[in-house]
């Protein structure tokens, strides 16, 4: 695929971006060592920018971030792509709105994960965010799209943003890739509290009808 000079000034501004939200992973200790990754489509074309596989934080520019197309195939970038990239080109692929995925093994949410268990929606900044539980994708091996099937198929039954895969992580979707870490950031947080909540007795769960209202509050009303 030829890129054309009308798109150029877009991808060189989303390696920006991507680049730097990475920052926002290790800010949050949301990855150790070089796990971990944020995408983001290039938008009108079937293009993704992600993480190069392998390099570590520290060293990460924006020249380093890799464009691929809709099938993983490298089309800009001397590195290889992560090895998450089929899996997140299949969902750009199969959910249009998706402007950004991220991805993530931040502790307590993987806890969760490695139990195969939802987390429930017990938190009032949880069904603001998310709508619901949190939700478990089936467990599928790294490397081809299966993953990115089991991302989608989970996803297009939920209002959440998030998914907790089975054995393996979390990862995030979002409008672009700025919303897809903050869902990161929000799933880590929620995790951790509701784990600490178990703790201590059966957390209380808010009424589908509570939960429905507070999400349509905070995705419509809230903020400027």
């Amino acid at each position: 695929m030829t890129v054309t000079a009308d798109v150029t000034s877009t991808i060189r501004a989303l390696r920006e971006q991507v680049c730097a939200l990475h920052a926002e992973l290790t800010r949050y200790e949301l990855v150790v060592w070089t796990a971990g990754n944020v995408s983001a489509r290039v938008p009108g074309h079937d293009l993704m920018v992600i993480k190069p596989s392998g390099v570590s934080y520290d060293d990460l520019t924006p020249a380093s971030m890799v464009l691929c197309d809709l099938d993983g195939v490298v089309v800009e970038g001397d590195l290889a792509p992560s090895s998450d990239t089929a899996a997140q080109a299949y969902v750009y692929r199969h959910l249009p709105h998706v402007g950004g995925v991220v991805h993530t093994h931040s502790t307590y949410a993987t806890a969760w994960a490695s139990r195969g268990e939802p987390i429930p929606c017990v938190l009032t900044m949880m069904a603001d965010e998310f709508g619901g539980p949190v939700p478990v994708g089936p467990f599928a091996l790294i490397g081809d799209d299966s993953i990115g099937r089991g991302i989608v198929e989970t996803l297009q039954g939920s209002r959440s943003p998030a998914v907790l895969m089975q054995n393996h992580g979390v990862f995030t979707i979002g409008k672009d890739a700025r919303s897809a870490v903050k869902a990161a950031v929000m799933c880590e947080d929620v995790a951790r509290t509701v784990h600490v909540a178990r703790q201590l007795g059966e957390p209380v769960a808010i009424p589908d009808r509570q939960v429905s209202h507070l999400f349509d509050r905070y995705q419509n009303v809230y903020g400027q």
